[in-house]
Protein backbone atom coordinates (compact mmCIF):
# COMPACT_ATOMS: atom_id res chain seq x y z
CA UNK A 1 0.00 0.00 0.00
CA UNK A 2 2.73 2.12 0.91
CA UNK A 3 4.58 1.56 -2.23
CA UNK A 4 0.94 2.16 -4.30
CA UNK A 5 0.83 5.51 -2.51
CA UNK A 6 4.77 6.61 -3.86
CA UNK A 7 3.96 5.84 -7.01
CA UNK A 8 0.37 8.40 -7.24
CA UNK A 9 2.23 10.45 -5.52
CA UNK A 10 5.60 11.00 -7.76
CA UNK A 11 2.97 10.83 -10.73
CA UNK A 12 1.29 13.86 -9.36
CA UNK A 13 4.44 15.92 -8.46
CA UNK A 14 6.15 17.30 -11.72
CA UNK A 15 9.31 16.69 -11.99
CA UNK A 16 12.56 20.10 -11.29
CA UNK A 17 15.26 18.19 -12.89
CA UNK A 18 15.96 16.81 -16.53
CA UNK A 19 13.91 17.17 -19.49
CA UNK A 20 10.59 17.52 -18.16
CA UNK A 21 11.44 20.42 -16.25
CA UNK A 22 12.63 22.47 -19.12
CA UNK A 23 9.26 21.80 -21.16
CA UNK A 24 7.22 22.36 -18.22
CA UNK A 25 5.08 26.09 -18.87
CA UNK A 26 6.16 29.23 -16.42
CA UNK A 27 4.29 32.63 -16.61
CA UNK A 28 7.71 33.38 -16.19
CA UNK A 29 9.88 31.65 -18.83
CA UNK A 30 11.65 33.99 -21.44
CA UNK A 31 9.93 33.08 -24.95
CA UNK A 32 10.34 33.99 -28.12
CA UNK A 33 7.49 35.68 -30.65
CA UNK A 34 9.20 36.67 -33.77
CA UNK A 35 12.08 34.50 -35.12
CA UNK A 36 13.19 35.84 -38.75
CA UNK A 37 16.17 36.70 -40.63
CA UNK A 38 17.16 38.36 -44.11
CA UNK A 39 17.98 35.98 -47.19
CA UNK A 40 21.81 35.07 -46.75
CA UNK A 41 23.80 36.76 -49.93
CA UNK A 42 27.42 36.85 -50.88
CA UNK A 43 29.78 39.40 -49.49
CA UNK A 44 31.30 41.44 -52.23
CA UNK A 45 29.00 40.28 -55.52
CA UNK A 46 26.08 39.65 -53.91
CA UNK A 47 22.40 40.92 -53.17
CA UNK A 48 23.26 43.08 -49.88
CA UNK A 49 26.97 44.50 -51.36
CA UNK A 50 25.93 47.72 -51.48
CA UNK A 51 23.99 47.65 -48.53
CA UNK A 52 26.00 48.70 -45.49
CA UNK A 53 25.41 47.71 -42.16
CA UNK A 54 22.73 50.58 -40.87
CA UNK A 55 21.25 49.49 -44.24
CA UNK A 56 20.57 45.82 -43.47
CA UNK A 57 19.26 46.75 -39.61
CA UNK A 58 17.03 49.78 -40.87
CA UNK A 59 15.33 47.15 -43.27
CA UNK A 60 14.97 43.91 -40.76
CA UNK A 61 14.10 46.07 -37.72
CA UNK A 62 11.24 47.22 -40.25
CA UNK A 63 10.15 43.79 -41.08
CA UNK A 64 9.78 43.08 -37.24
CA UNK A 65 7.38 45.78 -36.43
CA UNK A 66 5.44 44.38 -39.48
CA UNK A 67 5.34 40.86 -38.83
CA UNK A 68 5.06 40.91 -35.18
CA UNK A 69 2.77 43.67 -34.65
CA UNK A 70 3.87 44.89 -31.63
CA UNK A 71 3.77 48.28 -30.79
CA UNK A 72 7.34 49.42 -31.00
CA UNK A 73 7.22 51.63 -27.90
CA UNK A 74 7.15 48.24 -25.69
CA UNK A 75 10.37 47.19 -26.59
CA UNK A 76 12.54 48.37 -24.11
CA UNK A 77 16.11 47.60 -25.49
CA UNK A 78 17.53 46.33 -28.70
CA UNK A 79 20.93 44.62 -28.40
CA UNK A 80 23.08 43.98 -31.71
CA UNK A 81 25.43 41.14 -32.31
CA UNK A 82 28.30 42.23 -35.09
CA UNK A 83 31.75 41.21 -34.82
CA UNK A 84 33.78 43.74 -37.45
CA UNK A 85 32.19 46.87 -37.51
CA UNK A 86 33.14 49.14 -34.38
CA UNK A 87 30.71 51.67 -34.96
CA UNK A 88 28.43 48.82 -34.44
CA UNK A 89 26.54 50.52 -31.59
CA UNK A 90 25.79 53.72 -33.42
CA UNK A 91 24.58 51.80 -36.50
CA UNK A 92 21.69 49.91 -34.33
CA UNK A 93 20.80 52.67 -32.43
CA UNK A 94 19.98 55.24 -35.55
CA UNK A 95 18.68 51.80 -37.46
CA UNK A 96 16.03 51.33 -34.23
CA UNK A 97 14.92 55.18 -34.74
CA UNK A 98 14.36 55.01 -38.49
CA UNK A 99 12.90 51.86 -38.23
CA UNK A 100 9.88 53.13 -36.08
CA UNK A 101 11.23 52.15 -32.57
CA UNK A 102 11.03 55.18 -30.49
CA UNK A 103 13.88 57.51 -29.05
CA UNK A 104 12.77 55.72 -25.32
CA UNK A 105 13.63 51.87 -26.56
CA UNK A 106 17.31 51.63 -26.07
CA UNK A 107 20.61 49.70 -27.72
CA UNK A 108 23.64 48.40 -27.71
CA UNK A 109 26.27 46.17 -29.52
CA UNK A 110 27.88 42.52 -28.54
CA UNK A 111 30.93 41.07 -29.85
CA UNK A 112 31.79 37.46 -28.91
CA UNK A 113 32.92 36.63 -32.16
CA UNK A 114 31.35 34.07 -34.28
CA UNK A 115 28.30 34.25 -31.18
CA UNK A 116 27.71 37.38 -31.04
CA UNK A 117 23.59 37.05 -32.32
CA UNK A 118 23.39 33.76 -29.67
CA UNK A 119 25.53 36.51 -27.16
CA UNK A 120 22.66 38.72 -27.87
CA UNK A 121 19.73 36.95 -27.44
CA UNK A 122 21.50 35.46 -24.04
CA UNK A 123 21.78 39.69 -23.18
CA UNK A 124 18.33 40.30 -23.71
CA UNK A 125 17.05 37.20 -22.16
CA UNK A 126 18.93 37.71 -19.20
CA UNK A 127 17.89 41.23 -19.00
CA UNK A 128 14.21 39.93 -18.86
CA UNK A 129 14.72 37.57 -16.15
CA UNK A 130 15.80 39.80 -13.93
CA UNK A 131 13.19 42.32 -14.33
CA UNK A 132 15.60 44.91 -15.99
CA UNK A 133 13.70 44.77 -18.88
CA UNK A 134 10.15 43.47 -20.35
CA UNK A 135 10.82 42.71 -23.76
CA UNK A 136 13.85 43.39 -26.19
CA UNK A 137 14.77 42.26 -29.00
CA UNK A 138 18.35 40.35 -30.43
CA UNK A 139 19.38 40.76 -33.59
CA UNK A 140 22.59 39.49 -35.46
CA UNK A 141 23.68 41.39 -38.49
CA UNK A 142 27.16 41.22 -40.30
CA UNK A 143 28.22 43.37 -43.56
CA UNK A 144 31.57 41.10 -44.46
CA UNK A 145 31.06 42.91 -47.56
CA UNK A 146 32.79 45.89 -45.60
CA UNK A 147 34.01 44.61 -42.82
CA UNK A 148 36.52 43.11 -41.36
CA UNK A 149 37.79 41.29 -38.04
CA UNK A 150 41.95 41.07 -39.17
CA UNK A 151 44.29 42.08 -36.65
CA UNK A 152 46.14 45.48 -37.75
CA UNK A 153 49.00 44.99 -35.41
CA UNK A 154 50.57 42.13 -33.30
CA UNK A 155 50.01 42.37 -29.58
CA UNK A 156 51.99 44.15 -27.14
CA UNK A 157 55.15 42.37 -26.33
CA UNK A 158 54.07 41.32 -22.68
CA UNK A 159 51.27 39.26 -24.41
CA UNK A 160 53.35 37.65 -27.19
CA UNK A 161 55.70 36.49 -24.51
CA UNK A 162 53.33 33.42 -23.67
CA UNK A 163 52.68 30.82 -26.20
CA UNK A 164 48.41 31.14 -26.09
CA UNK A 165 48.51 34.94 -26.49
CA UNK A 166 50.48 34.56 -29.54
CA UNK A 167 48.16 31.70 -30.95
CA UNK A 168 44.87 34.27 -30.26
CA UNK A 169 47.26 35.74 -33.86
CA UNK A 170 46.38 32.59 -35.81
CA UNK A 171 43.95 33.55 -38.49
CA UNK A 172 40.95 31.45 -38.54
CA UNK A 173 42.05 28.82 -41.38
CA UNK A 174 44.77 28.34 -39.41
CA UNK A 175 42.97 27.17 -36.64
CA UNK A 176 41.10 24.91 -38.89
CA UNK A 177 44.43 23.35 -40.08
CA UNK A 178 45.32 22.61 -36.79
CA UNK A 179 42.00 21.28 -35.92
CA UNK A 180 42.35 18.87 -39.33
CA UNK A 181 46.20 17.92 -38.64
CA UNK A 182 45.90 17.62 -34.74
CA UNK A 183 43.03 15.51 -35.03
CA UNK A 184 43.40 13.65 -38.44
CA UNK A 185 40.70 14.53 -39.87
CA UNK A 186 41.47 13.68 -43.48
CA UNK A 187 40.91 15.97 -46.37
CA UNK A 188 38.46 13.44 -47.88
CA UNK A 189 35.65 13.21 -44.63
CA UNK A 190 35.81 17.43 -44.51
CA UNK A 191 34.74 17.41 -48.32
CA UNK A 192 32.41 14.81 -47.94
CA UNK A 193 30.79 16.51 -44.92
CA UNK A 194 30.70 19.52 -46.92
CA UNK A 195 29.46 17.87 -50.04
CA UNK A 196 26.63 16.48 -47.54
CA UNK A 197 25.86 20.05 -46.19
CA UNK A 198 25.10 21.87 -50.20
CA UNK A 199 22.82 18.57 -50.87
CA UNK A 200 20.84 19.21 -47.12
CA UNK A 201 20.71 22.80 -48.56
CA UNK A 202 19.98 22.20 -52.11
CA UNK A 203 16.66 19.94 -50.67
CA UNK A 204 15.75 22.46 -48.23
CA UNK A 205 15.52 25.71 -50.97
CA UNK A 206 14.10 23.58 -53.67
CA UNK A 207 11.79 22.73 -51.06
CA UNK A 208 10.91 25.78 -49.90
CA UNK A 209 12.01 24.89 -45.98
CA UNK A 210 13.54 28.28 -46.08
CA UNK A 211 10.12 30.79 -47.11
CA UNK A 212 8.99 30.89 -43.16
CA UNK A 213 11.78 32.09 -41.94
CA UNK A 214 13.46 34.71 -44.27
CA UNK A 215 11.60 38.17 -45.01
CA UNK A 216 12.35 39.73 -48.19
CA UNK A 217 14.34 42.53 -48.30
CA UNK A 218 14.21 45.31 -50.51
CA UNK A 219 17.56 47.64 -51.54
CA UNK A 220 19.60 48.88 -54.22
CA UNK A 221 22.29 46.72 -56.66
CA UNK A 222 25.06 48.80 -58.21
CA UNK A 223 26.28 47.49 -61.17
CA UNK A 224 30.04 47.12 -61.23
CA UNK A 225 30.87 48.08 -64.12
CA UNK A 226 28.45 50.85 -65.07
CA UNK A 227 27.25 51.68 -61.59
CA UNK A 228 24.11 51.67 -62.97
CA UNK A 229 21.66 51.53 -60.15
CA UNK A 230 18.34 48.74 -59.77
CA UNK A 231 16.05 47.87 -57.03
CA UNK A 232 15.92 44.30 -55.99
CA UNK A 233 13.79 42.38 -54.31
CA UNK A 234 15.98 39.64 -52.32
CA UNK A 235 14.03 36.42 -51.08
CA UNK A 236 16.03 33.46 -51.11
CA UNK A 237 19.86 32.55 -50.03
CA UNK A 238 22.66 33.28 -52.23
CA UNK A 239 24.92 30.33 -50.96
CA UNK A 240 23.69 26.63 -51.90
CA UNK A 241 25.40 25.78 -54.72
CA UNK A 242 22.95 22.92 -56.51
CA UNK A 243 24.86 19.90 -58.10
CA UNK A 244 27.77 20.52 -55.75
CA UNK A 245 29.99 16.71 -55.85
CA UNK A 246 32.41 15.67 -53.53
CA UNK A 247 34.55 15.58 -57.06
CA UNK A 248 34.21 18.59 -57.55
CA UNK A 249 34.94 19.83 -53.93
CA UNK A 250 38.05 18.12 -54.06
CA UNK A 251 39.66 19.36 -57.28
CA UNK A 252 39.75 23.14 -55.57
CA UNK A 253 43.39 23.48 -54.02
CA UNK A 254 43.85 24.48 -50.31
CA UNK A 255 43.37 27.79 -49.13
CA UNK A 256 45.54 28.33 -46.09
CA UNK A 257 48.67 27.08 -46.89
CA UNK A 258 51.74 26.38 -45.44
CA UNK A 259 49.44 25.34 -42.37
CA UNK A 260 48.28 22.95 -43.87
CA UNK A 261 46.47 21.56 -47.06
CA UNK A 262 42.54 19.89 -46.03
CA UNK A 263 40.59 23.19 -45.89
CA UNK A 264 39.74 24.74 -48.93
CA UNK A 265 37.07 27.83 -50.31
CA UNK A 266 34.95 24.48 -50.95
CA UNK A 267 34.84 23.21 -47.67
CA UNK A 268 34.99 26.33 -45.56
CA UNK A 269 31.86 28.86 -44.65
CA UNK A 270 30.95 31.19 -47.17
CA UNK A 271 32.07 34.73 -46.95
CA UNK A 272 28.47 36.74 -46.71
CA UNK A 273 26.09 39.21 -45.74
CA UNK A 274 23.47 39.78 -43.56
CA UNK A 275 20.98 39.55 -40.47
CA UNK A 276 18.64 37.89 -38.03
CA UNK A 277 16.26 38.78 -34.89
CA UNK A 278 14.50 37.17 -32.10
CA UNK A 279 11.97 39.00 -29.81
CA UNK A 280 11.67 37.93 -26.75
CA UNK A 281 9.76 38.47 -23.40
CA UNK A 282 8.37 36.79 -20.67
CA UNK A 283 5.69 34.25 -21.16
CA UNK A 284 2.94 36.28 -19.12
CA UNK A 285 3.96 39.16 -21.28
CA UNK A 286 3.45 37.38 -23.98
CA UNK A 287 0.08 36.22 -23.39
CA UNK A 288 -1.10 39.62 -22.73
CA UNK A 289 -0.22 40.92 -25.47
CA UNK A 290 -1.87 38.19 -27.57
CA UNK A 291 1.77 37.66 -29.16
CA UNK A 292 2.36 34.09 -30.37
CA UNK A 293 4.57 32.07 -28.35
CA UNK A 294 7.52 30.29 -31.00
CA UNK A 295 9.72 28.81 -28.65
CA UNK A 296 11.09 28.83 -24.57
CA UNK A 297 14.48 30.20 -24.20
CA UNK A 298 15.83 28.00 -21.80
CA UNK A 299 19.87 29.02 -21.76
CA UNK A 300 23.18 29.27 -22.72
CA UNK A 301 26.55 29.00 -21.70
CA UNK A 302 29.71 29.71 -22.59
CA UNK A 303 33.32 27.94 -22.17
CA UNK A 304 37.26 28.22 -23.47
CA UNK A 305 39.63 26.25 -24.52
CA UNK A 306 42.91 26.69 -26.42
CA UNK A 307 42.73 29.43 -29.12
CA UNK A 308 45.07 27.35 -31.63
CA UNK A 309 42.22 24.39 -31.90
CA UNK A 310 39.16 27.17 -31.35
CA UNK A 311 36.97 25.11 -33.80
CA UNK A 312 35.84 22.60 -31.31
CA UNK A 313 34.53 24.55 -29.04
CA UNK A 314 30.78 23.16 -29.27
CA UNK A 315 32.28 19.79 -28.39
CA UNK A 316 33.60 21.26 -24.59
CA UNK A 317 30.62 24.19 -24.46
CA UNK A 318 27.47 21.58 -25.52
CA UNK A 319 28.09 19.09 -22.51
CA UNK A 320 28.59 22.23 -20.26
CA UNK A 321 25.32 23.60 -21.01
CA UNK A 322 23.69 20.00 -20.67
CA UNK A 323 24.99 19.20 -17.46
CA UNK A 324 23.70 22.24 -16.39
CA UNK A 325 20.31 21.52 -17.17
CA UNK A 326 20.44 17.63 -16.33
CA UNK A 327 19.95 16.35 -20.04
CA UNK A 328 21.60 13.99 -22.45
CA UNK A 329 22.73 15.06 -26.42
CA UNK A 330 20.32 12.08 -27.09
CA UNK A 331 17.39 14.22 -25.91
CA UNK A 332 18.26 16.74 -27.91
CA UNK A 333 16.20 16.68 -31.07
CA UNK A 334 17.22 19.31 -33.64
CA UNK A 335 21.22 20.69 -33.46
CA UNK A 336 22.84 23.19 -35.09
CA UNK A 337 26.33 23.66 -34.66
CA UNK A 338 27.83 26.18 -36.65
CA UNK A 339 29.80 25.14 -39.99
CA UNK A 340 32.72 27.45 -40.16
CA UNK A 341 35.10 25.21 -40.98
CA UNK A 342 34.49 21.56 -42.13
CA UNK A 343 37.38 20.11 -39.89
CA UNK A 344 35.66 21.62 -36.48
CA UNK A 345 32.13 20.07 -37.81
CA UNK A 346 33.48 16.92 -38.61
CA UNK A 347 35.33 16.85 -35.11
CA UNK A 348 32.29 17.98 -32.75
CA UNK A 349 29.75 15.64 -35.26
CA UNK A 350 32.30 11.96 -34.11
CA UNK A 351 33.46 13.25 -30.97
CA UNK A 352 29.99 14.33 -29.42
CA UNK A 353 28.71 10.87 -31.41
CA UNK A 354 25.71 12.77 -32.66
CA UNK A 355 23.54 11.37 -35.06
CA UNK A 356 23.95 13.35 -38.35
CA UNK A 357 20.22 13.64 -39.25
CA UNK A 358 19.55 15.72 -36.08
CA UNK A 359 22.66 18.06 -36.65
CA UNK A 360 22.15 20.71 -39.52
CA UNK A 361 19.23 19.15 -41.42
CA UNK A 362 19.04 21.91 -43.89
CA UNK A 363 22.98 22.38 -44.15
CA UNK A 364 24.89 24.99 -42.33
CA UNK A 365 27.86 27.68 -43.18
CA UNK A 366 29.64 26.15 -45.81
CA UNK A 367 26.83 25.66 -47.94
CA UNK A 368 24.41 28.96 -46.55
CA UNK A 369 27.34 31.36 -45.93
CA UNK A 370 28.63 32.43 -42.10
CA UNK A 371 27.81 36.00 -41.76
CA UNK A 372 30.37 36.50 -38.32
CA UNK A 373 27.55 38.29 -35.86
CA UNK A 374 24.45 36.86 -37.72
CA UNK A 375 24.99 33.57 -37.60
CA UNK A 376 24.34 33.25 -33.85
CA UNK A 377 21.06 34.45 -34.02
CA UNK A 378 20.37 32.58 -37.35
CA UNK A 379 20.70 28.96 -36.18
CA UNK A 380 17.84 29.59 -33.66
CA UNK A 381 15.84 31.08 -36.45
CA UNK A 382 16.68 28.34 -39.08
CA UNK A 383 16.59 25.71 -36.25
CA UNK A 384 12.87 26.76 -34.48
CA UNK A 385 11.86 26.42 -38.19
CA UNK A 386 12.92 23.19 -38.97
CA UNK A 387 11.82 22.00 -35.42
CA UNK A 388 8.32 23.50 -37.16
CA UNK A 389 8.57 21.55 -40.01
CA UNK A 390 9.72 17.95 -38.13
CA UNK A 391 7.48 18.91 -35.19
CA UNK A 392 10.35 18.34 -32.70
CA UNK A 393 11.04 20.02 -29.64
CA UNK A 394 13.95 20.28 -28.34
CA UNK A 395 16.37 22.40 -30.30
CA UNK A 396 20.59 22.82 -29.31
CA UNK A 397 22.34 25.90 -30.85
CA UNK A 398 26.20 26.02 -30.52
CA UNK A 399 28.94 28.07 -32.10
CA UNK A 400 32.81 28.13 -32.04
CA UNK A 401 34.34 31.25 -31.43
CA UNK A 402 37.61 32.51 -32.65
CA UNK A 403 40.57 32.99 -29.68
CA UNK A 404 39.11 29.69 -28.41
CA UNK A 405 35.95 28.93 -26.89
CA UNK A 406 32.68 27.91 -27.58
CA UNK A 407 28.62 28.63 -26.71
CA UNK A 408 25.36 26.98 -27.20
CA UNK A 409 22.35 27.83 -26.58
CA UNK A 410 19.05 25.46 -25.49
CA UNK A 411 15.50 26.08 -26.85
CA UNK A 412 11.70 24.37 -26.53
CA UNK A 413 9.59 25.20 -29.65
CA UNK A 414 6.19 25.39 -28.85
CA UNK A 415 4.89 25.28 -32.34
CA UNK A 416 4.44 21.59 -32.55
Amino acid sequence: MTERLKSIVSQLSPSTSGLSAITTKNPDDIVITLAIRTPLTKAFKGGLKDTPLDGILVKLLKQVIARSKIDPALVEDICLGNVSDAKAAYYIRAAMLGAGFPNTTSGSSVNRFCSSGLKAVQDIANQIATGSIEIGLAVGAESMTVGGDRLERPFVDEILETQEGRDCMQPMGQTSENVGNDFNITRERQDRYATESYRRAEVAQKAGWFDDEIVPIKTVLKDPKTGEEKEVTLTKDEGPRWGTTFEALNRIRPAFLPHGDKSTGGNSSQVTDGAAAVLLMKRSKAEELGQPIMAKFVGATVAGLAPRIMGIGPSIAIPKLLKKFNLTLEEMELIEINEAFASMAVYCLETLKIDHAKMNPRGGAIALGHPLGCTGARQIVTGLSEARRQKKKILLTSMCIGTGMGMAGLFVNEQV
